[in-house]
């Protein structure tokens, strides 16, 4: 019999790959979603597979498991603003309640535990690029700031739980990560200029178009997080890809790849909206020996393709 691993957030972009991932390392794999953001299509073809078990469950109530894991990895949260600023309160009680929860559940189970943080918690950052000994620059109370502080609670409460009852944590912030599976509709950037690219319509950009964000293919962020898990860092540590890109560059890129006349329509910047995102990876080289392989042009290739079949 294989380890077993249970991860949260299952039906989403990231948790939906991982529970691929870690079934194709032999891992009996327990899978947790409500479906509030995630999608029953994104483990359809895991249906047959005798490894994997599905729960449909809320991990903001009790988790009562019988058996023991393994591995706990917590990918539980609304993660575009579109859906956060939709569902606030959700969101903050999934960052705090069903983090304790799922901490709770990695204690009775002996089990290692890896939780996802977010580039978000450095805010709309002043140093750049952001390394994880910077603390941020966050609005708590502006629009953003129900998932930054959801997240950043969900470092300080998994901290706490390793220092003060010695449970084996593993902290990701994850900077903006790209692929197939990523809802066409969610309102990051990524699937929705590629949504405008298929249906011919003009691109939006919120601000001039000069702000910046670094996108990581998913396999490579999925390689990073495991890496990260089978490590002995147990501090924060940025997975990200450092190869920063204007949002006006990205729409040149798409582009590039499937060719359009679409004209750009600007519109104004929310508020607390990031200006600047690139992570320095130093650590994550260091430690894990990772650093991303994809290229922004064949991330985005095979994203199009995924999208157009």
């Amino acid at each position: 019999m294989g380890e077993k691993v249970l991860i949260t957030g299952a039906a989403g972009f990231i948790g939906s790959h991982l529970c691929d991932f870690f079934l194709k390392k032999n891992f009996i794999v327990h899978a947790v979603d409500n479906f509030l953001t995630g999608s029953k299509k994104n483990l359809n073809h895991l249906e047959e597979n005798e490894n994997f078990t599905f729960h449909e469950l809320d991990i903001t109530n009790k988790l009562n498991f019988k058996i023991n894991f393994d591995y706990i990895l917590h990918f539980a949260s609304p993660a575009s603003p579109m859906d956060y600023l939709k569902m606030p309160l959700k969101t903050l009680k999934v960052g705090s309640l069903g983090t304790e929860n799922v901490l709770e559940l990695a204690i009775k189970s002996k089990a290692r535990v890896l939780v996802a943080s977010t580039s978000e918690i450095y805010g709309d950052p002043e140093k750049h690029p952001q390394k994880e000994d910077y603390f941020g620059n966050v609005n708590p109370i502006g629009p953003r700031g129900v998932y930054d502080e959801a997240k950043r609670y969900l470092e300080a409460v998994t901290t706490a739980y390793h220092n003060h009852l010695k449970l084996d944590v593993r902290i990701v912030r994850i900077f903006n990560t790209y692929g197939p599976r990523m809802r066409i509709g969610d309102g990051r950037v990524i699937p929705t200029f590629i949504n405008q690219s298929l249906k011919n319509k003009d691109y939006t950009i919120f601000g001039n178009g000069l702000q910046t964000r670094s996108f990581c293919y998913i396999t490579d962020t999925i390689d990073g997080i495991y890496k990260l898990l089978i490590s002995e860092y147990t501090k924060p540590i940025n997975i990200g890809n450092p190869n920063e890109i204007t949002l006006l560059k990205l729409i040149e890129q798409i582009n590039k790849i499937q060719p359009n006349s679409n004209n750009i329509v600007f519109k104004r910047l929310p508020e607390n909206d990031p200006k600047r995102r690139k992570p320095d990876i130093t650590l994550a080289k260091k430690i894990l020996n990772w650093e991303p392989k994809i290229s922004l042009e064949v991330g985005l290739k095979k994203t199009l393709d995924y999208y157009n079949s």
